[in-house]
């Protein structure tokens, strides 16, 4: 009889999936709320037949020299920007990620921030708590409404079409732009308009941001673009920190444009860039857009059974780089 395999769980994830592991396979979970070290993974990976691992772990050359038993690597994450698909493709190995199970916790916390944001809610909230309040005025935490204004979506994918598709209920007209073709369910459920990135900047009250990061996000907002938007309109990144020039939102915040930010991701986690926690017209999260208990579970389950096929040399439910298992004789 073979041995069962061994899979390491670089940081603890939900239960549901790592019972699905220990079903299967011998299973070692960082036993410390913490990313490995890079020594740490490299040296666990050494005797591994697979690996579930989170954004903050570098799947790279090195990892793959490092993991000569390597039957398939599985993210965590809907994000795969860690991950060097191609230098895994060329080795044969499969990657998977999580998409869809976040999709709905993730443009709930965009809606989130931009509601805290408009209507001054953290500002409000540090008042009633300090016990200085004075009792109510007409002219305190003066913010905005959201019903009726447009929004932008920057990055129509999954979590963007549903956020977009959120807005029903305010009456927000809905813009969007890049993707490799038009989005049309939104033009067709929403009378949404794909416009050019600067017309795009020049219309949108609200900008929510869902794209990956690659070399044409990486920083798509920048100061320039920064600037072309409305001194009214508010921002708001669930996607990847990088794709805002962090210190360059900081100096247009300073500015007054845009009027407001809101963040769950950043450009070097888990710092920010300095003095942007010094702003009142932000609200920073500490990356919490899929931390649901519906989430959270269902990407342990999905991560558990992409890995767990590929051990099996099946192909797994959502695997990046599926023309590895096509190749490989014997696998379905």
């Amino acid at each position: 009889m073979d041995a069962r395999p061994k899979v390491v769980v670089t940081r603890r994830i939900p239960e549901a999936g790592l019972a699905l592991l220990r079903e299967n396979c011998d299973v070692w979970v960082n036993p410390d709320d913490r990313p490995l070290t890079r020594a740490e993974l490299l040296s666990r990976a050494a005797d591994a037949d697979g690996v579930i691992g989170l954004l903050t772990d570098r799947i790279d050359a090195g990892f793959f020299d490092a993991a000569p038993r390597l039957r398939g690597y599985a993210n965590y994450a809907v994000g795969f920007d860690n991950i060097d698909v191609p230098e895994a493709t060329r080795r044969g190995l499969p990657v998977s990620n999580t998409p869809d199970v976040l999709t709905t916790a993730t443009a709930e916390l965009a809606w989130a921030l931009v509601f805290a944001v408009a209507r001054r809610l953290v500002a409000a909230d540090a008042v009633m708590r300090s016990g200085n309040w004075p009792g109510w005025g007409p002219l305190q935490f003066i913010g905005q409404e959201i019903s009726g204004r447009t929004l932008g979506i920057f990055g129509p994918g999954r979590i963007g079409t549903a956020m977009a598709r959120m807005s029903r209920g305010f009456s927000m007209p809905v813009v969007y732009t890049g993707g490799r073709r038009p989005n049309t369910a939104l033009e067709t459920e929403l009378g949404a308009k794909k416009l050019p990135f600067e017309e795009f900047l020049e219309t949108a009250d609200i900008v929510s941001i869902h794209a990956p990061l690659t070399p044409e996000t990486r920083h798509a907002f920048d100061a320039v673009a920064l600037s072309r938007m409305k001194p009214t309109a508010i921002v708001v990144n669930t996607g990847r920190g990088p794709i805002i020039d962090e210190q360059a939102l900081v100096n247009a915040l300073k500015a007054g444009r845009p009027a407001g930010a809101g963040l769950d991701v950043y450009e070097s986690e888990p710092r920010m860039a300095e003095g942007l926690a010094a702003l009142p017209n932000v609200v920073v999260a500490p990356h919490i857009g899929s931390a649901t208990q519906t989430a959270r579970d269902g990407m342990a389950t999905l991560a558990a059974r992409n890995l767990l096929a590929m051990l099996a040399g099946d192909s797994p439910p959502t695997c990046l780089n599926p023309q590895v298992l096509a190749a490989a004789p014997g696998r379905s």
